[in-house]
């Protein structure tokens, strides 16, 4: 913040020192031992990308049915392109490089996003595009998983006897109703059996996977990935088709890099490497062995690799499992979505934290609705997992191109790699990443549109909270009178005094706030000492306590602060205050009141956004939590002055 002229500095903290920053992962990964990370990590991180298997393998040999052309070359080529998919894409390109991207310990797209502006030094247009598109489509992923891993997990129990058929969708909507409406109680309780549950279902698809190699031991020659660039070489417009659907094993890496910061690098890597990725690997090379010496076994390789005395248990497990895998995507949107409030790419939302211990664990009602109702849209509408897969890979693939091209302006001017070098690891990236991307480009009219219609939702209405806030902004600055100009009129009018203190929050502290001058207008006093807050949101996760806020004295009466907070914290106003008292401001909460100003914006002709968008605003608007809780300010101790303006 720049200090105004004449403005006498009482105390100062450089919110922006790096030799003061936490390199921990936050208060959420707590103090439990390694073995009791890598469980956690492995019951929330990998619920998706984990229950790939009941339906990736599947849709893949698909493709090669409905073209009456599946062979034995064609199970192994798929097969070597889904083990291409998995140690490629995930672990060497977000295992080894992207997770090294962190931001203070934290990661997810717009995590990655903030710390390539960081990067850039300034925030530019090209890496907040990216970002917004890449949170954007992960919007439509959210809401695709819980609908395609639910609803393949309950399909099994057409296996077990034709007469299920007809309540797979009515259960799978019981079950996503239940999931959603649990959320508002957290998952502070489930969660514990999240991980014991997980490496059950993993050790069981494991085991059954390589209880079937022995069926057709030549599958093995999958890890030649000679065979899968064969098979796309010489399939035509088929192996393009198939690799679309390969993708589908690694829906949910995103996972990995967003929940970081709950779990830390090494735990996810660990049980990455040591316990998902060989599960996956033997599951996939049992089915392919099982379709090789029972081709009849291609409707449902997952389930009928099962004995008939298992086959109930395994359906029941994969529910578990499934449903898993949802709460994970949900959590996560959840965890999305409050960065993006804090970053200012939405109006604030009310956010319920559900846990006393973890900051993490958080519920917004608002969204979860709007959730279920996609999901169980979704779920009417395709009926089927398989209808689904088509529209599920464009959103996984487009968020991965645009991680990429992050990537890329963070190992050139982060991590101070040769331009050259940073150009030559982003490109081997993108170039599978676009043949993944153009693979699921041709689905886009069995389902495909669905992810790219609701990722152009989001970033419409992010662009117009952005643009909105940025032109009302403009607009008060310009009606608004600088706060010192203020001080020296009071100075001279010398308004009535009153006791105790007066806290105005404020977007921007050099200007005096809105509900300061309404109060002036209309009550005609002013308290005898006046306190203009404005919080701010900086490009990283967390900010230390020492280093919350910036004071300075503006006058005998008067004082300016400037709180920060990280993107993944709730601004707590109170909280700073106490912190500022410490540090020798005079304030005492009884003798002080808030004054809020509650603006009601209305549409203008002269607005330089369009009709359509002014009135999406304008909605916007009306959906944003009071300030009063969104900065959890006592309730009692607010003053509300209300005022219309025009954008």
């Amino acid at each position: 913040m720049t200090q105004q002229p004449g403005a006498e500095p009482q105390t100062a903290a450089p919110a922006h020192d790096h030799g003061a920053e936490q390199h921990g992962h936050g208060h959420e990964q707590g103090k439990g031992g390694l073995a009791a990370l890598v469980v956690g990590c492995i019951g929330v991180v990998y619920g998706d990308i984990g229950t790939s298997p009941l339906y990736a393998l599947r849709e893949s040999l698909a493709h090669q049915v409905q073209a009456d052309q599946l062979t034995s070359e064609g199970v192994i080529g798929s097969i070597s392109l889904l083990i291409f998919a998995l140690i490629f894409t995930v672990t060497i390109k977000y295992i080894f490089f992207v997770m090294r991207a962190d931001n203070r310990g934290e990661g997810g797209i717009l995590s990655l996003m903030a710390l390539a502006q960081s990067a850039l030094g300034r925030q530019t247009k090209i890496a907040f595009m990216l970002g917004v598109g890449g949170a954007a489509l992960f919007a439509g992923e959210a809401m695709i998983t819980p609908a395609i891993s639910v609803l393949s997990a309950i399909e099994g129990l057409e296996l077990v006897t034709h007469r299920f058929s007809e309540f797979v969708m009515p259960i799978t909507i019981f079950i996503l109703v239940t999931l959603f409406w649990v959320q508002s109680n957290g998952t502070a309780r489930v969660a514990a059996l999240f991980g014991p549950i997980m490496i059950v279902f993993f050790l069981t698809i494991g085991v059954l996977g390589a209880s079937h190699i022995a069926d057709a031991p030549e599958v093995l020659a999958a890890f030649d990935p000679r065979h899968g660039v064969i098979f796309l070489l010489t399939h035509g417009w088929l192996g393009f088709t198939v690799l679309g659907s390969v993708f589908l094993a690694v829906t949910g890496v995103e996972a990995l890099y967003a929940d970081m910061g709950h779990f830390g690098r090494f735990p996810i890597q660990l049980a990455w490497l040591g316990f998902v990725l060989p599960a996956l690997l033997l599951n996939y090379l049992g089915q392919g062995a099982l379709v090789l010496s029972r081709p009849e076994a291609v409707g449902n390789p997952f389930f009928l690799m099962a004995p008939d005395w298992a086959l109930l248990p395994l359906v029941i497990l994969s529910t578990l499992a499934t449903t898993i895998a949802a709460q994970a995507v949900i959590t996560g949107a959840f965890s999305l979505v409050r960065q993006a409030i804090q970053l200012g790419l939405l109006p604030r939302l009310e956010i319920t934290h559900t846990s006393a211990m973890l900051e993490g664990q958080i519920y917004i009602g608002r969204i979860n609705r709007l959730l279920l109702l996609g999901v169980l849209l979704l779920v009417i509408a395709f009926k089927s997992s398989s209808a689904l897969a088509s529209a599920y890979g464009i959103a996984v693939t487009g968020t991965m191109v645009l991680s990429t091209s992050l990537l890329f302006i963070v190992a050139w001017r982060k991590w101070g790699w040769p331009l050259w070098l940073a150009i030559v690891f982003a490109a081997s990236f993108l170039v599978v990443e676009f043949m993944f991307l153009a693979a699921n480009l041709m689905k886009v009219k069995d389902g495909g549109w669905v992810p790219l219609v609701l990722g152009s939702c989001v970033m419409i209405v992010m662009w117009t909270w952005v643009r909105g806030t940025r032109l009302l902004a403009e607009k008060t600055h310009r009606d608004s009178i600088p706060v010192m100009d203020l001080i020296a009129m009071m100075q001279k009018s010398k308004p009535t005094r009153v006791h105790g203190t007066a806290v105005f929050l404020t977007s921007d502290p050099n200007v005096a706030p809105t509900a300061l001058m309404h109060n002036l207008k209309h009550n005609k006093v002013l308290h005898e000492r006046v306190l203009i807050i404005c919080v701010r949101t900086e490009n990283r996760p967390r900010v230390a306590p020492d280093h919350r806020f910036e004071l300075i004295k503006l006058s005998d009466d008067f004082s300016s602060a400037v709180l920060h907070f990280g993107f993944m914290e709730s601004p707590r106003v109170p909280a700073a205050l106490a912190l500022m008292r410490k540090a020798g401001f005079k304030y005492d909460i009884m003798t002080t009141s808030f004054f809020l100003g509650r603006r009601t914006i209305k549409e203008s002709p002269a607005s330089e956004m369009p009709v359509w968008q002014d009135k999406l605003y304008v909605a916007l608007t009306k959906q944003a939590a009071n300030a009063t809780d969104f900065f959890s300010i006592p309730s009692d101790r607010v003053v509300e002055l209300g005022a219309q303006v025009t954008i």
